[in-house]
């Protein structure tokens, strides 16, 4: 049976912040009179945060629990909650206590304006600059560019989504930040408002500089998923084209030596270099080919569409 809203909270070590985190979302969720589920994810926490998120569950049937058995990680915890989530809508948050649960009934007001998907944009963030605004900062001006989705706040987890937003989608790697940007490719609205983000008091962040690497390499695969997933030649195509016409530069130029100032083409550089683009041009090239072979396979096996429809009339 559906129900109106599913809150999902991944937990990594955090068994004193989730004792208080959870009254406070469930006095929200009262609040707004809507049937709602919160979906706790484990991520293989090693002190007592399961104890506690049990002892919970047990309390209150509209608590669910999910245990991982060792740490996979904020998107692999996340894409749990989503695929077991029930709710119209699903609102992920995070379990440090950061996130204000007062801040969900601004974005349901938003999204029943129209919006598919609602992110929240933590404008007076309370972290260390140096090591996590700055950073923030930088990736999301990118990330907002690559995309052509623009937002302020990509890292923040607090976020509202029509669950059949996140049907569509399935995350890998630090991938749950581009939720937005892939659903997209659907065609959805996305609308982003202030939300409050509060300083941490216990325990110690997860995140340092070292996931700014993946999430720049995971940036470059939301790239291609967006523009070339459905014509990989496209992309090594044009690349490999670029080589050839690269290496017929250099081979008129290291002509141009042989008859001016009688030149070997075997002791010539340049020619050397023309080779070897035209031959890194025809390797792009047949790498584009092979992308659109796979690429074949996969739509055309799992007879998974190249389009998403908004709406049907009139049909069965």
């Amino acid at each position: 049976m559906d129900i109106d809203l599913s809150v999902v909270i991944p937990v990594y070590n955090e068994e004193t912040n989730i004792k208080i985190l959870i009254p406070q979302v469930k006095s929200v969720l009262d609040k707004i009179k809507k049937t709602y589920e919160i979906i706790l994810v484990d991520d293989g926490s090693s002190d007592g945060t399961f104890k506690t998120l049990k002892k919970l569950a047990e309390q209150d049937p509209n608590i669910k629990l999910i245990r991982f058995r060792r740490n996979f990680g904020q998107t692999a915890a996340l894409s749990a909650g989503f695929d077991l989530a029930r709710g119209k809508v699903v609102i992920p948050m995070d379990g440090d206590l950061q996130n204000d649960p007062e801040d969900i009934p601004r974005l349901l007001e938003k999204m029943e304006e129209g919006y598919d998907v609602v992110s929240g944009w933590r404008e007076n963030r309370k972290d260390r600059f140096l090591t996590r605004k700055l950073p923030s900062y930088l990736a999301n001006k990118l990330i907002s560019i690559t995309t052509r989705v623009h937002l302020h706040d990509y890292g923040c987890t607090l976020k509202a989504y029509k669950k059949e937003i996140l049907d569509g989608i399935q995350l890998y790697g630090e991938m749950h930040r581009f939720i937005p940007a892939l659903a997209s490719w659907m065609g959805v609205r996305v609308a982003e408002i202030k939300v409050n983000h509060r300083p941490r008091e216990h325990g110690n962040s997860k995140y340092g500089l070292s996931r700014t690497i993946k999430v720049l390499l995971d940036l470059i695969n939301v790239k291609f998923l967006l523009s070339y997933s459905t014509k990989p030649l496209h992309l090594f195509g044009s690349i490999g084209l670029f080589f050839m016409v690269c290496s017929l530069f250099l081979l008129i130029v290291s002509l141009s030596f042989k008859f001016t100032y009688h030149t070997l083409l075997s002791n010539n550089s340049t020619f050397l270099l023309s080779i070897i683009f035209f031959l890194v041009g025809i390797i792009l090239i047949c790498m584009g080919l092979l992308g659109e072979i796979m690429v074949r396979m996969y739509y055309e096996s799992q007879h998974k569409p190249i389009y998403v429809i908004a709406e049907k009339v009139n049909f069965e």
